[in-house]
């Protein structure tokens, strides 16, 4: 299963390197992946980000030091990775809930943070719908923003929910609904993990593009500060997300890597992914889920 040999490549790189300087994007780059999909696929398949992984374990590490040894607090903040004593101090005590001065007390209360160890446990055993479909070139007209990697599944950073919030209060989607006429006002979220070693990846809310879109009303836009956003032919697997807000969007991205990759013969390939905000949809039906997939290659 590729994905379990990519995660413990990724830990077994982590833990031998965790007392030098790196980032989650050296370890996208040891295992051969993007930063944004790296990202994406360890924060779902972990339950937690590659840098929060690093960080709670150089201060489980160093609790245990300045409790088992005579270093100094200033030399436990180099050695761990932190420029000062007082930026060590800060995340120390709100992972520990005490000071690394107080750590050296015999009796004081220490977190623990094991390495993590991969278990292959049953999974699937209910339905997962989903349909193939492949798409020749597309173009939207978008509201673009550039953000950080780490915000992929971070649950609590909100930048994202709130660029919908900001469009929808600059009737961003007005405009963009005046495009189409009725049955054709779709709204998608695109994502896009194109940028080459970069740290960000493109955000677009946007409408589709065709034939019958007023040429006009298109160039309006662009003049206003929105984007053409074009994808090339690929293969997608589509799931429907259920519920009552992100929340379900999270747990199918989660099923995807979990369920869906190992058994279906296909593997994530980096093009545009997307959600699709029906303007009539099924009651209970939040978004339509687009990942790009492509037949698993054979070794």
């Amino acid at each position: 299963m590729e994905w379990v040999k990519l995660l413990q490549t990724a830990l077994d790189y982590m833990e031998a390197h965790l007392l030098e300087k790196i980032s989650y994007e050296d370890v996208a780059r040891e295992v051969h992946m993007s930063s944004y999909n790296f990202h994406r696929t360890f924060s779902l398949m972990a339950g937690m980000t590659a840098s929060e992984y690093i960080r709670n374990r150089r201060l489980s590490l160093a609790g245990q030091e300045l409790q088992m040894t005579d270093i100094k607090v200033i030399d436990a903040a180099y050695k761990y990775g932190y420029e000062t004593p007082e930026s060590f101090a800060k995340a120390f005590s709100r992972f520990h809930g005490v000071t690394p001065k107080a750590a050296k007390l015999r009796g004081i209360r220490l977190s623990l943070f094991n390495a993590l160890v991969i278990k292959i446990t049953l999974e699937g055993g209910k339905n997962m719908d989903y349909r193939i479909v492949d798409t020749g070139n597309m173009r939207f007209a978008a509201k673009v923003k550039a953000f950080k990697n780490e915000t992929i599944n971070d649950g609590d950073n909100h930048e994202i929910p709130d660029f919908w919030t900001a469009c929808r209060k600059e009737k961003i989607f007005d405009e963009l609904y005046a495009l189409g006429q009725e049955g054709k006002r779709d709204i998608y979220g695109l994502c896009s993990p194109t940028r080459q070693n970069e740290g960000t990846f493109d955000y677009g809310i946007g409408v589709i593009l065709d034939a019958e879109t007023p040429v006009e009303k298109v160039e309006a836009l662009l003049s206003r500060g929105y984007r053409i956003w074009e994808t090339g032919p690929a293969t997608y697997a589509v799931f429907s997300c259920f519920g009552e807000d992100g929340g379900c969007i999270s747990e199918m991205w989660g099923r995807f890597f979990k369920e869906f990759l190992p058994q279906s013969g296909y593997e994530h390939t980096d093009e545009t992914d997307f959600e699709i905000y029906f303007e009539k949809s099924d009651p209970g039906l939040f978004c339509e889920l687009w990942i790009p997939v492509t037949v698993r290659r054979k070794v």
